[in-house]
């Protein structure tokens, strides 16, 4: 994405936006960027992310607005610098995010940030308080970048997002959404603003110090626009996946939103295989099967994957030390002896 020419050339127009409420000539600033002015009049007009970049940061300082005009006041160069350090020594995600939401007040009112969590799902939303206007679109999306791309910065891991909801219509560049929001759907004319994820990332530890925090604000392109590549809740994720259904490499990989050689990189990463997982997932299932039916070996077999019955007593076997027939006569025999005991108790109890 970074030498690749997608970012729309609307979003230069509402940076320009601003040199206008400023009442400062952008020359200098798309001469930076190495943007044509012809560029500007084209509706399909696309720019690289380095680009967009330049933009910004020469924008940012020459206006001393790193807001770029969107806000009722500036925030001057080292708003959102002051913004990751309050947050780097959080002791996990979620405490961060809440520092963000909470320290962001403090920038401005015209935004309100707030996270919340429900049934085993985050979301990151954000209250409007002013009209900003034509500033709008590009606001709320770096706004919600800004957020997204430090959190993952912070935990090095990617994080996939459920769901991103956004208040306006689709724009006639919503191609590029899927780039910035990924991989649950982006949704426009939204009653809310924001999005969803995984609350299991709010419980990960930052893996950030101050170093490496001074490094990574000398460039804000990692932060809003480049994807993090490893995904931290991946083996996880792929855990369910593999519950609900048996999966092939590539359809795994689809339903992730990954290449089956990210898919294949990452888990090597985290020290684990889609063989590995793949063996979890039968042996869970047949174990739950085994306990909980009567169903003959060979058919909990193909149930499981296996073409035959040899096969899964050979593989059952390697994962749990037993035959299946032996695993189930075990459990049997506990279900049994549990039951008694519980009839016991209840007979004692009302004796």
């Amino acid at each position: 994405m970074e030498h690749t020419a997608a970012t729309p050339i609307a979003f230069v127009r509402a940076i320009l936006l601003g040199y206008k409420r400023y009442k400062k000539d952008p020359k200098a600033a798309l001469q930076q960027a190495q943007i044509a002015p012809s560029l500007l009049r084209r509706p399909d007009g696309r720019i690289t992310a380095s680009q967009m970049e330049t933009l910004s940061g020469f924008a940012m300082q020459e206006l001393d607005d790193e807001a770029v005009g969107w806000f009722s006041r500036r925030l001057p160069w080292g708003s959102y610098g002051m913004l990751c350090r309050a947050s780097l020594t959080s002791p996990t995600l979620g405490i961060a995010l809440n520092r963000w939401c909470r320290h962001h007040r403090l920038l401005t009112e015209d935004l309100i940030l707030k996270l919340n969590v429900a049934d085993g799902i985050a979301s990151l939303s954000i209250e409007e308080r002013r009209d900003f206007g034509q500033m709008r679109e590009l606001c709320l999306i770096t706004t919600m970048r800004f957020v997204l791309g430090y959190a993952c910065w912070l935990i090095d891991s990617r994080i996939a997002l459920d769901e991103t909801a956004l208040p306006f219509d689709a724009p006639p560049h919503s191609g590029v959404y899927p780039l910035l929001f990924s991989p649950g759907p982006v949704r426009f004319t939204s009653n809310w603003t924001g999005f969803c994820f995984d609350a299991r990332y709010l419980d990960l530890s930052p893996r950030r110090d101050e170093q490496s925090m001074s490094k990574m604000l000398k460039r804000a392109l990692p932060l809003t626009v480049l994807k993090y590549r490893r995904d931290a809740l991946l083996a996880e994720r792929a855990r369910e996946e593999l519950k609900r259904s048996r999966h092939s490499a590539f359809s795994l990989a689809r339903e992730l939103n990954l290449s089956v050689r990210t898919l294949y990189r990452q888990f090597k990463e985290e020290g684990t295989s889609l063989q590995a997982l793949k063996d979890e997932a039968g042996r869970d299932r047949a174990s739950d099967l085994l306990r909980r039916t009567q169903k003959p070996i060979k058919q909990i077999a193909r149930a499981v994957g296996f073409t035959n019955e040899k096969s899964f007593v050979r593989a059952f076997r390697s994962w749990t030390g037993q035959t299946p027939t032996a695993y189930r006569s075990g459990h049997t025999s506990k279900g049994r002896k549990g039951m008694v005991k519980r009839y016991l108790q209840t007979r004692r109890t009302f004796a």
